[in-house]
């Protein structure tokens, strides 16, 4: 499995997922970079993502929904703060609704994303949440946040093998 570790620190309020692949920065890179593939794993397998709105620049946008296997469509958001292409990825994430505007009563996350380069051209990515308060931290976790992102994460291997 692509994933290596999970760790919920409930003091520092982070969830930390590190993940590792048999593909260069720069091609895992593009999993994040390409809303073509990034739709292609974000969301666990049974969650297929669209991305509306694709912005990876400082300032710019995400818009995305996840459908249901019963065709329901959850609809999320990412506020882009920084980028260091190839190496670094840092956004604000949050539910939104159909028309991309966020929904004020769920909690809003900040993820950064590291990749760093490992032996035998394999890439460590190490996805760290931060959240707002452990109130929002144990709702999202309890809405299965960890298993989703594993999940999802686990769906990568296959993308960069035929890359």
């Amino acid at each position: 499995m692509t994933v290596t570790a999970t760790k919920l620190d409930k003091d520092a309020l982070t969830m930390t997922i590190t993940a590792e692949f048999d593909a260069p920065v720069a091609a895992v890179w593009q999993i994040w970079a390409n809303p073509r593939l990034l739709e292609r794993w974000w969301g666990p397998p049974t969650y297929p993502a669209t991305m509306i709105e694709h912005d990876l620049s400082p300032g710019g946008t995400v818009t995305y929904f996840m459908t249901s296997p019963e065709g329901e469509k959850h609809h999320g958001w990412w506020r882009v703060r920084s980028v260091e292409a190839p190496e670094r990825l840092s956004f604000e994430d949050g539910f939104g609704d159909a028309a991309g505007r966020p929904n004020l009563d769920m909690p809003v996350t900040t993820t950064t994303v590291h990749l760093d380069a490992q032996a035998s051209r394999r890439t460590r990515m190490v996805i760290m949440t931060m959240f707002a308060s452990l109130a929002n931290m144990e709702q999202v976790i309890a809405m299965g946040m960890e298993e989703g992102m594993c999940l999802a994460l686990g769906q990568i291997d296959a993308l960069l093998a035929k890359a």
